[in-house]
């Protein structure tokens, strides 16, 4: 388990993990007042938590799915990133896809973090690639089995 520092400048207790075998950490909302998220309207939801993660790591932010299947309340850009040297406030953008208004109240579960190594590329110019099986097919390629 990597550890990661964080400044709670919220009023919300940490993000944890519901089990022993969680991947994600609920994040809540730390807001003054319930937002309203009318239909297709999309939100940043502050969180009130600042963190440095270590180097070569990066938090996905991404949906929960009860609030997606219940309420069609999603994390739009899914998932997003938080780089390690990123030091703002960890924020939420929401985005509400049902027919009717959703209430965000203060200290809901609005999304979970996943933390999660990645390494960085560097491009090589080559005049050509190898070849695969699959070679160029894209998009429905594979087709319908």
């Amino acid at each position: 388990m990597i550890k990661i520092k964080v400044i709670n400048k919220g009023k919300q207790r940490l993000p944890e993990y519901a089990t022993s075998q969680s991947a994600g950490m609920d994040l809540r909302a730390n807001i003054d007042a319930p937002i309203c998220l009318k239909p297709l309207e999309r939100r940043l939801i502050p969180t009130g938590l600042h963190i440095a993660l270590p180097q070569g790591y990066e938090a996905q932010i991404r949906p929960r799915s009860g609030l997606a299947l219940k309420h069609g309340i999603t994390v739009l850009n899914t998932p997003g990133t938080i780089d390690a040297d990123y030091r703002g406030e960890v924020m939420v953008l929401l985005v509400n896809f049902s027919t009717t208004d959703f209430i965000v109240n203060d200290g809901e579960r609005i999304a979970q973090m996943v933390i999660a190594r990645h390494e960085q590329g560097e491009f090589q110019i080559v005049e050509t690639l190898d070849d695969t099986e699959r070679g160029e097919g894209g998009y429905g390629h594979t087709g319908v089995k």
